[in-house]
């Protein structure tokens, strides 16, 4: 196992991801001000954006709507826990997108190669 999201798991079998980004940001707004330059104020935390880069061969996998899972997560609109295989926590995370390539066609137009990127929210 690769990763956990809420039951879905990301592994060689099912989807595997090629690359993990994680960027966390922090809030300053500017405020303007009469006779000197903007002052910036720290208001707190950010969002955090988790982003999957991943491929699945079909003819590895052996399942064509794997896909189909996380979609159908992200349209409860609930947040899933978020753990690693090595055992980090993420903690509650909702799918905010999920972008999908098919390649490599079969004559039937079935994919053999399927990128995909998720971008979840902590």
């Amino acid at each position: 196992m690769m990763m956990a999201l809420g039951l879905f798991v990301f592994s060689l079998q099912t989807a595997s991801y090629q690359e993990l980004q994680h960027v966390t940001n922090w809030r300053h707004p500017s405020n303007s001000r009469v006779g000197n330059s903007p002052a910036d104020q720290f208001v707190g935390k950010g969002e955090d954006v988790i982003t999957l880069k991943g491929v699945i061969y079909h003819e590895l996998t052996g399942n064509r709507f794997i896909l189909d899972v996380l979609r159908q997560m992200g349209d409860t609109g609930k947040a899933f826990t978020l753990i690693e295989g090595t055992g980090k926590i993420y903690g509650l995370v909702t799918i905010n997108d999920l972008d999908e390539g098919k390649t490599f066609f079969f004559k039937d137009g079935a994919a053999r190669k399927t990128e995909f990127t998720l971008k979840l929210t902590i």
